[in-house]
């Protein structure tokens, strides 16, 4: 298959192109407050490395959250943008996904830190995903018997930190048959609402 993948989610920022068998890709681990800058130039660099077009993809991938509201919303409008113009078929994949397709393990959670002793948590079981969702740090008892898994190191907090990058290339194997024509199935997936709106 040959798609392009988009992650934008996350202070770090991931690209993927895979064109007839062969993968490359585009990591950064601290992309910051800059991903609008930087998506389409990395983008379009790594499409002359893979020798690839925009419609040479059968599809696009990207990753609608937990994590940056706005990060988050600059990799959705983008894929969003490119599928509409190239008339191609989407597939979403979370952040949680990315962490979570790193192991093969019975009981999985994958971690995302929401900072002052918040977390953005999704548990997996055999691969199938639960219910995401926002907790504090005294619920993460309630997982005593699943392996505690992040993208990152986070503070004060055990797990094991995996790569989002590695995660997302085998999220997208796993999830192929949930590609869609709706491109509007690409909702950002915000877990909680965000600063902004709690304070209304």
């Amino acid at each position: 298959m040959n798609y392009i993948a988009v992650d934008t989610s996350g202070k770090h920022l991931t690209l993927i192109a895979e064109k007839d068998g062969k993968v490359y890709e585009f990591f950064d681990s601290d992309c910051a407050a800059n991903h609008s800058v930087r998506l389409m130039e990395e983008l379009e660099n790594l499409l002359i490395k893979a020798d690839m077009r925009l419609s040479d993809a059968n599809f696009f991938a990207c990753v609608v959250g937990a994590g940056s509201f706005t990060g988050i919303r600059i990799g959705v409008s983008t894929v969003k943008a490119l599928a509409f113009a190239g008339n191609k078929p989407v597939l979403k994949i979370t952040s949680f996904d990315t962490i979570a397709y790193n192991i093969d393990s019975d009981k999985v959670l994958a971690i995302i830190d929401a900072k002052h002793n918040g977390y953005y948590v999704c548990p997996y079981v055999n691969g199938v995903s639960g219910k995401p969702e926002y907790i504090n740090g005294e619920r993460l008892s309630e997982f005593k018997d699943y392996i505690f898994l992040s993208g990152e190191k986070i503070q004060g907090l055990e797990t094991a930190v995996v790569s989002v990058k590695d995660g997302l290339k085998r999220a997208i194997e796993k999830k192929a048959g949930e590609v869609s024509r709706d491109i509007n199935s690409l909702i950002p997936l915000y877990v909680r609402k965000s600063q902004a709106e709690e304070g209304r």
